[in-house]
């Protein structure tokens, strides 16, 4: 219960970095990393120990490191402190508000603040009459010309700041026109907004709104969803079903004062509860903390209601203490301008920051970790299939050169063209590969037909039939589910076929590896685990989304045809993340069978080329077997360099860990036998 004391004597309480300060080490981490992978790979490239697809590997995962985004989403009802809570935590600095944070309706749309360099410090407001039309919010995104722009001035806190009232502005509209836009509800009066004396209804001027600034954090690759109320979060099914599902942590903001309120609990049951698969993505903020300093009440008084508050509502949301936290975010901003220590204590912002930085930062780092061991293990299965295949032909040249001891020319001349017809047989013998890459090829093309924009349209058919039918769709749940069958239909297909992949390879490189001494291993293929996971998520997501509210809507058509047209956008985006991977996955397998039959070749080249020097007197045995030593020994510190570099890598445990990943540098001897071109390191 210690979380959960204003005056807290937990170390954490005291000591906790603000989120800022946490995402600066996590950000200094990514760098370090991606500095030290390039380090890395242009090593090993200048030493050609890194094939084209193992090099498109480790820049694709420098790209996932240096662009891996953290998404946070706010949401509350109305008037709970949200744009308050986003000020404090992320725009203190700028000594004031910067996200309007008036009493009432501030943010009318959904808001998303992050950084994109190649745009201009700008906010992007797509208009709210864009809802009449089928296109989902994804596809509006492809056409910035529908978009006002606003030019921001990031220096200028008080212009930054009206600029920001634009996400709060609204449009006086006719009943119908409100129903028509999904604010106006005949059957749940009690939610509708205000009409006016000239019997109009207020709703808001922007359908959504797009904040691109240079702020540090966002930089940093830190993106902030702020959404508005329940009415207009059910009424932009992107929100519940796309964009919130995508986020790493909700942060649910509710009145300390008020609990949990029937809207409150609406938009908690409707489109958060099911948004992650645990509660370490969902975290619950109790505001306004400050409503309990009463002078009449004692410390202890103040932290126990403060306690009892938090177990009430981790109970009824069915979530642990941990995630629930009670701060004054309005206190906390406060303290931040001023530099009030004591008030920054007193107001609990850093036990909320301390949070976010460990649910968020936590797992993104792990996440992070996990590629990067997987990267650079795969890194180095590549490289040392070159140095085992280079290392085998330098012993078979040296037993080679040593047998010829004491022959005259004639046997030396049986042995070139021994060499000779080796290496025809050779070439001839590898030709099978075409057929093994001939197969390969012909079922991965069946594979990418089936993560195919036609395979999903035809998994969606009979769904998108239902949708665009007239009136309340009574058995729209058994058309969902039958839906999300044929997309794991799809998958299952695809496994099968990756399957047969598989078993073509093993048996092939198995017989390559037994014949011509390769150290082939088919590369793992890609795991179809988190595409079934992102499906599972996926339907989760548009099943609590049928609630009785929603199930009105689904009566009207334009409504539908969103609905359809943001789950084919969504269906899409996770098949097509995993043709990338399986994209890579192709390169990857035969990259290292070229690389080590490049090899081969160059070695019979060497092999030729040794004995013909002997053949012609050009050089001295002995001096070439030399030769062929200082080059193993040269591999061999080769090898152990790339040893130290991996395990430097692999030793990462966190964004501060004091661990040396420097490429040592090696002595003036090594360096000047370190094979780096073939031409230097094949010379006879």
């Amino acid at each position: 219960m210690a979380a959960h004391d204003a005056e807290s004597t937990s170390p954490a309480a005291h000591s906790a970095a603000g989120f800022g300060v946490q995402l600066n080490q996590h950000d200094a981490w990514r760098r370090e990393i991606v500095t030290r992978l390039k380090q890395l790979a242009d090593w090993l490239t200048e030493r050609e120990l890194l094939d084209a697809a193992a090099r498109e590997r480790v820049m694709q995962l420098v790209e996932q490191i240096k662009s891996d985004q953290v998404r946070v989403a706010f949401v509350a009802e109305f008037s709970r402190g949200k744009s308050e809570l986003i000020n404090a935590v992320f725009f203190a600095e700028y000594g004031r508000r910067i996200m309007p944070a008036s009493a009432g309706r501030t943010t009318m749309c959904p808001t998303e603040l992050g950084y994109d360099a190649s745009l201009p410090p700008c906010l992007r407001l797509l208009p709210i009459e864009t809802r009449l039309q089928s296109q989902a919010l994804a596809e509006w995104r492809m056409v910035p010309e529908q978009w006002t722009r606003v030019d921001l001035d990031v220096n200028d806190p008080v212009q930054l700041a009206a600029r920001m009232e634009q996400v709060s502005e609204v449009l006086h509209v006719s009943q119908d026109m409100a129903r028509r836009l999904g604010f106006w509800h005949d059957d749940k009066i009690e939610d509708n907004p205000p009409v006016d004396a000239d019997g109009l209804v207020q709703v808001p001027r922007w359908r959504h709104a797009l904040i691109n600034m240079a702020h540090p954090l966002l930089k940093q690759g830190l993106v902030v969803l702020d959404t508005p109320g329940l009415n207009a979060i059910g009424a932009e099914p992107e929100l519940t079903v796309t964009l919130l599902p995508q986020v790493h942590a909700v942060v649910f903001i509710l009145g300390v004062d008020t609990g949990v309120t029937r809207s409150d609990m609406e938009i908690w049951r409707e489109h958060l509860a099911a948004v992650a698969g645990g509660n370490s993505a969902r975290l619950v903020v109790l505001n306004k903390i400050d409503t309990l300093w009463d002078e009449l009440s004692t410390s202890a008084q103040i932290k126990r209601e403060i306690r009892r508050q938090c177990e009430e509502t981790a109970h009824t949301l069915k979530l642990t203490d941990e995630r629930v936290v009670a701060i004054s975010a309005q206190k906390g901003l406060l303290a931040k301008v001023r530099g009030d220590a004591a008030l920054l204590q007193k107001s609990r912002l850093p036990l909320f920051e301390d949070l976010l930085a460990r649910t968020v930062l936590g797992g993104r780092q792990q996440m992070l970790e996990e590629a990067l061991r997987a990267g650079v293990s795969a890194l180095q299965t590549a490289a040392q299939g070159i140095i085992d295949v280079r290392r085998r032909e330098l012993v078979e040249q040296m037993l080679e050169l040593r047998s010829l001891r004491g022959k005259n020319t004639t046997v030396i001349r049986q042995m070139r063209a021994r060499v000779t017809h080796e290496h025809g047989e050779f070439d001839r013998g590898t030709a099978r590969i075409l057929q093994v890459r001939s197969a390969h090829m012909e079922r991965l093309r069946q594979l990418f037909q089936q993560l195919g924009v036609a395979s999903i349209k035809n998994a969606l058919q009979g769904l998108g039939a239902t949708l665009r039918t007239s009136g309340v769709k009574l058995g729209i749940k058994r058309d969902y589910t039958e839906c999300f069958d044929n997309l794991r239909a799809v998958v299952d297909r695809v496994e099968k076929l990756e399957g047969e992949i598989l078993d073509i390879l093993v048996a092939s490189f198995r017989e390559l590896n037994t014949e011509y001494g390769f150290t082939l291993q088919v590369a793992p293929a890609p795991d179809l685990g988190g595409v079934r996971e992102d499906l599972d998520a996926v339907e989760r997501s548009h099943l609590q989304y049928l609630s009785v509210s929603n199930r009105l809507r689904l009566a009207r058509p334009e409504f539908c045809e969103k609905l359809l047209r943001a789950l084919f956008s969504r269906i899409r985006s996770v098949f097509e993340i995993a043709l990338g991977e399986f994209e890579l996955w192709s390169n990857a397998i035969f990259s290292p069978l070229e690389a080590q039959l490049r090899e081969r070749r160059r070695a019979y080249g060497k092999r030729l080329d040794a004995i013909t020097r002997i053949q012609d007197a050009a050089g001295n045995l002995d001096a070439r077997l030399e030769e062929i030593s200082a080059q193993q020994r040269t591999l061999d510190a080769t090898e152990a360099y790339l040893t130290h570099a991996i395990d430097g890598l692999h030793m990462v445990g966190g964004p501060l860990a004091a661990v040396d990943l420097e490429l040592e540098p090696l002595t003036a001897d090594q360096e000047q036998k370190m094979p780096r071109q073939p031409s230097q390191a094949t010379s006879a």
